[in-house]
């Protein structure tokens, strides 16, 4: 059955517990679609682990619809939202609507995931308004890393966690269908969930929010760069794929490979 944004409300509803993963090209998104992953972000922290960048800042509409288009083509039951990038909504209310179109229309994703609070909130209603399912998200927000001085916790202050408190109910009355908490407070991402009618997917957030979503690149140790204290790694695909690329030039330079039976195929 094909995952919905009324899937995800009545898992809420439920207390079932949301499992999210970042995807960005098809051999993954399909492996991660069979094994039952219900929602996939294409994130622009695509700009990071895939193309290399420091930032998720210079990551373009045409790197998301790209990237969007290759998750979409091989999704079968998974709801597949795409990021919308740095300067893509914030302008004004026309271009999120121009973007998040380009997103759904020749992307393929059944939804957009906004950064920040009340000053977005306008253009996530706009896009509700007219059958965009949109996703919003607090906290860390690395669209906004300059501003916030780096990667780190956020919303600790009483007053930050209060302003952060009313961004999620003013996103919620928006009619957003869900809110990622990235890199706060445990207490306040169960304040968030309790106050919201909609879920929160945590990251970095603790276990009271409705849902956790992780960088694929984290949870399967697709990289030895730096991963986040958050993150759990499930796997260390990035020394098994070291160690079959060593195996693999020893083999040519040796001549075992081919080997006589390949030869003769």
């Amino acid at each position: 059955m094909k995952i919905t944004v009324d899937t995800i409300a009545a898992m809420k509803s439920r207390g079932e517990k949301i499992a999210a993963l970042t995807a960005y090209d098809f051999p993954m998104t399909k492996l991660l679609d069979e094994a039952g992953v219900p929602l996939l972000l294409v994130g622009d922290s695509l700009g990071m682990v895939v193309l290399g960048h420091e930032t998720t800042i210079p990551v373009t509409m045409d790197d998301m619809v790209h990237h969007t288009k290759a998750v979409a083509r091989v999704t079968r039951r998974a709801l597949v939202v795409a990021d919308m990038p740095f300067l893509s909504y914030q302008v004004n209310v026309s271009d999120a609507v121009r973007n998040a179109g380009r997103l759904i229309q020749e992307g393929g994703a059944a939804a957009v995931k906004m950064e920040g609070g009340r000053p977005v909130v306008d253009a996530a209603r706009r896009l509700v308004s007219i059958g965009i399912p949109v996703m919003g998200h607090l906290g860390l927000t690395p669209q906004s890393v300059h501003q916030l001085s780096g990667f780190r916790k956020q919303a600790k202050a009483s007053e930050d966690a209060a302003r952060l408190l009313e961004d999620a109910v003013s996103l919620d009355e928006a009619g957003v269908f869900a809110i990622v908490l990235e890199s706060i407070p445990d207490d306040l991402a169960a304040s968030v969930t309790e106050r919201v009618s909609v879920p929160t997917i945590g990251i970095g957030a603790g276990p009271h929010c409705d849902g956790q979503v992780l960088v694929c690149h984290d949870a399967f140790g697709l990289s030895d760069e730096y991963s986040p204290p958050f993150a759990r790694r499930y796997a260390n695909l990035a020394e098994i794929v070291s160690s079959a690329a060593r195996s693999y030039v020893e083999e040519v330079r040796s001549g075992a490979f081919p080997s006589r039976e390949q030869r003769l195929a």
